[in-house]
């Protein structure tokens, strides 16, 4: 679970959503970058409209599957497994899972465009590298942050201690943004616990009330 503490200027709105409780990248991916996300002016304005529309759109809110970024800052927990050439994520929003390949395949030229992506890691040391590519365009986090399918994302997994792993996130996506950055997400450790099933399309009664300003 993305760990909540809130960055030194406070999170924004609600740090609760249902029984979780929500870590600030939830709602804005840059809450603790000094500058926030290096948006092109196209993707600020949009972000703009998004935020003043409630949301209403997000993908997520919508029952759709959330992308690679945002599997590891929504609330519900996450469980990953490792075997032989394979790291695979799963979450317990939506019964997601993800798969990284560790077998030494490179990634492909011309991907199919999917939710999570296709994903390929290596050992450096202690640090698992992910590389992704193959993305549909979607939503960063909450605030309507845009991917688009220029992008590519690496991810520098590494468990600091017993109870805490600290995830290096890097976005490359020049459609969207003016330069690339880096996000650091602690993820700390649930005990005594396991995943449980949660569809949002189960007893869903919201949708036919979000219809923005």
């Amino acid at each position: 679970m993305l760990d909540t503490t809130c960055p030194p200027q406070g999170c924004e709105g609600v740090n609760q959503v249902g029984d979780y409780p929500v870590a600030p990248e939830f709602r804005n991916l840059g809450a603790r970058l000094p500058k926030g996300l290096p948006y092109q002016p196209w993707a600020a304005a949009l972000v703009k409209q998004r935020l003043e529309q409630n949301g209403k759109d997000d993908p997520v809110t919508l029952c759709k599957p959330a992308d690679a970024v945002r599997l590891l800052t929504f609330p519900p927990p996450r469980k990953l497994i490792q075997i032989p050439g394979l790291v695979v994520i799963l979450s317990e929003r939506d019964v997601t899972f993800r798969q990284v390949f560790t077998d030494g395949r490179p990634l492909p030229k011309d991907p199919e465009p999917s939710f999570n992506g296709y994903s390929t890691g290596r050992w450096v040391k202690d640090t698992l590298v992910v590389e992704t590519n193959g993305l549909r365009e979607g939503w960063l986090d909450r605030r309507g942050s845009p991917l688009t399918e220029a992008a590519r994302i690496t991810e520098k997994f590494r468990r600091v201690n017993y109870g805490r792993l600290e995830i290096e996130v890097t976005v490359d996506d020049p459609k969207a943004y003016t330069t690339p950055f880096t996000v650091t997400l602690n993820q700390k450790i649930l005990l005594d616990t396991d995943l449980l099933e949660y569809h949002c399309n189960d007893n869903e009664k919201d949708r036919a009330h979000l219809v923005g300003k």
